[in-house]
């Protein structure tokens, strides 16, 4: 299958929820490497579709729409804006950004599951779920809270624990109740419609793991892992006022399940395009020609239903073709922690645009060169800032500029006639000549990281080229070398214009400008003659900027400042502990003591040893807090510790003869206690 040659492509793009922003995570692994590869096929001519579009329904939406006390129709709006508007201006470069509330949605979507429904590719099972009778609904995973059964914090979620991570059941929870309620919950029963995903099986088994071996390793393992522990009826409908309602009897109250309605929304805004532009063709022709390739682009928490729920949808259908290719990104993380955004632990993309404006192109590069593809990656604000310096600015930017200066200061800004080629310069052309075949077949395969790295490739050969030849130098002994020189340069600089223009589209517009290029070939990628001597180049400019250390602490310090906020949020006291009488809380002899010495214990890297002075006779005592002090900072300090506890022997012959009370701060570490003044050793706590 990897071999068919294809009239057109279809290209779709996983649709963000509408209940919040998009944040780097987002970018890198769905919509930069999509709006990457249909940027290419466009440059080389193919004809091609570009369809996204926000997913409108599900619970997230009608959880947030509860706590901000508006309508769900409301969030939606409002956070489809954000997310349609933040995406034109990154430049991802969709042909149709629609959305699920859509009439043409709601239509199309209610027409694929009757057609489904009559034609007996549901069944009908009733099944047990939680249902709060104060609120009179049953109950989705994500509306649902309770004690987690592995760490046992008390706000995870039916569906994952966000504390642990742990992914989880309802059933599993302990005393789980409703998320915006607070109510208990009780098991009723409800029916609903099921997609047989069992049934299925044989014929997924056998186009995935047969048919599709090109796909991802990583898309490739998760599918070929759901196949093997077999595949199960998945329900299509819900208990829920938000969505599309199910249209056939008896379904009142139940809407379209929103895994089921989503990826039908690829489908519904291609109509919408079409029906609105009918140059493009019909939308039939996108979605069930044969020879019309479909490519869905996803995060690996969305394979499962790309390549395996959605093709058994389109699949049971009859009409449809089926995904060709399913480049699934891994996750990324921020600063070595998850991105999540209920706890804002994310960059989001509107804000981005605002703290470093005209720089899309430098995130752009910075996710692709970290682009997770097989593997989680992680994005920091030091190596943002190192790529922009040392490879944009130090790189691509500053060979360009040489080229651009050198050109106008010598020649007036025109492409000189070159002179006879040394035996370097032949060397150096033919370096590049062979670019548009290294990064097509990057590209081709989905290896953006690598074919990104191939266009840098040609700055660096650059940087090398006129560094080597110091044209500078060379102008005062041998100007027609220079010449040359300058006209290479400049071949290599146009080239990289029409390398980056997938990566970097809006530093590939400004360089075009400067080099007085219009229009372009992609074709004429690795050609060595694409500015003729006498073409008039523009003025230049600098390319990129470097960014300064304030710049990125100023990131730093507001992350810092969310990690700190989440913190202090989930800060909850222990309970307390069991009611005791006075009189034994007066059996403990609880003294100031006066730290004389204090050291580390050898070989015992938690334990301190203290020579205390208790106003009697000075006594050893032994704190299992050498990770939260060092000595020399307890010397001479006033510190409360029992002193009528029995004596306590370690293995290596320590005696200690009390115990320093600490407290226990919420995230693990220890403070000694100590006074607001000070008084005699031996002092009684009373």
């Amino acid at each position: 299958m990897e071999n068919k040659k294809f009239k057109r492509t279809t290209v779709t793009s996983a649709l963000p929820y509408a209940n919040g922003p998009v944040h780097i995570g987002h970018l890198a692994g769905v919509y930069v490497p999509a709006d990457i590869y249909v940027r290419y096929l466009r440059l080389k001519g193919e004809e091609v579709l570009f369809i996204g579009g926000s997913d409108e329904h599900g619970v997230p939406v009608t959880i947030r729409a509860k706590k901000e006390g508006c309508t769900p129709q409301d969030v939606v709006d409002r956070y489809h804006g954000i997310i349609k508007n933040a995406f034109a201006d990154f430049g991802i470069s969709f042909d149709v950004y629609s959305r699920t509330t859509s009439k043409t949605h709601h239509q199309l979507a209610s027409d694929f599951f009757k057609t489904l429904y009559e034609n007996g590719k549901f069944i009908e099972m009733e099944s047990e779920q939680y249902y709060d009778e104060g609120a009179k609904q049953f109950l989705s995973d994500r509306n649902i809270k309770g004690q987690c059964p592995r760490c046992h914090a008390e706000d995870a979620y039916g569906d994952q624990c966000e504390k642990c991570g742990s992914t989880l059941s309802p059933d599993e929870l302990i005393n789980p109740v409703n998320v915006l309620t607070g109510n208990p919950l009780v098991k009723k029963p409800t029916k609903h419609w099921y997609l047989p995903l069992n049934d299925h099986q044989p014929w997924l088994e056998e186009w995935i793991l047969q048919g599709h071996k090109e796909w991802r390793s990583n898309v490739y393992g998760q599918c070929k892992s759901w196949l093997d522990a077999g595949l199960k009826p998945r329900a299509v409908t819900r208990d829920l006022e938000w969505g599309i309602p199910v249209p056939v009897e008896g379904a009142e109250g139940k809407v379209l399940y929103v895994w089921f309605d989503a990826p039908i929304g690829y489908i519904s805004n291609t109509k919408e395009l079409c029906d609105a532009h009918p140059e493009k063709g019909s939308w039939e022709t996108w979605w069930k020609d044969p020879e019309t390739r479909l490519v869905h682009f996803i995060g690996k928490d969305n394979i499962v239903f790309h390549c395996i729920v959605f093709p058994a949808m389109l699949k049971a259908e009859g009409s449809y073709i089926l995904p060709d290719n399913v480049p699934g990104n891994e996750f990324l993380n921020l600063e070595g922690d998850k991105i999540s955004t209920s706890r804002n632990w994310a960059v989001w993309l509107h804000e981005y645009l605002v703290d470093f404006p005209g720089k899309q192109d430098v995130l752009r590069y910075v996710l692709t060169a970290n682009a997770p593809e097989t593997k989680d990656n992680d994005f920091t604000w030091k190596d943002f800032q190192a790529r922009n310096n040392n490879e944009l600015v130090a790189v691509y930017g500053n060979f360009v500029n040489r080229a651009l200066q050198l050109t106008q200061k010598y020649y007036d800004g025109v492409v000189p006639a070159p002179g006879e080629l040394t035996e370097y310069d032949k060397e150096t052309l033919a370096e590049f000549k062979d670019v548009k075949e290294k990064v097509e077949r990057l590209l081709d395969n989905f290896k953006f990281r690598d074919a990104q790295k191939e266009a840098m490739n040609l700055a660096r050969i650059g940087n090398k080229y006129i560094a080597d030849c110091e044209p500078w130098k060379v102008i005062k002994t041998d100007p027609e070398r220079v010449k040359t020189i300058i006209y290479i340069s400049l071949q290599l600089t146009a080239n990289l214009a029409i390398a980056f223009e997938p990566f970097l589209p809006f530093s590939s517009e400004k360089l075009r400008g400067m080099l007085n290029m219009p229009t372009f070939e992609w074709a004429s990628l690795g050609n060595t003659d694409i500015l003729p001597a006498g073409h008039r180049l523009a003025a230049p400019s600098l390319l990129f900027e470097k960014i300064e250390d304030s710049v990125i602490e100023a990131q730093v310090q507001k992350l810092l400042d969310t990690k700190k906020a989440n913190e202090d949020a989930d800060y909850k006291a222990n309970p307390i502990k069991p009611t005791i009488a006075f009189e034994d809380f007066e059996k403990l002899d609880i003294r100031v003591g006066t730290v004389l010495e204090c050291e580390r214990v050898p070989k015992m890297k938690k334990l301190l040893k203290f020579k205390i002075a208790d106003g009697l006779q000075d006594r050893t005592i032994v704190s299992g807090i050498a990770e939260h002090y060092q000595p020399e900072e307890l010397v001479g300090k006033q510190v409360l510790f029992i002193a009528n506890l029995a004596p306590r022997q370690f293995k290596n012959g320590l005696v200690s003869e009390g115990m320093i009370l600490s407290a226990e701060n919420f995230d693990g570490s220890l403070a000694v206690t100590s006074l607001l003044k000070e008084v005699k050793p031996g002092s009684e706590v009373k």
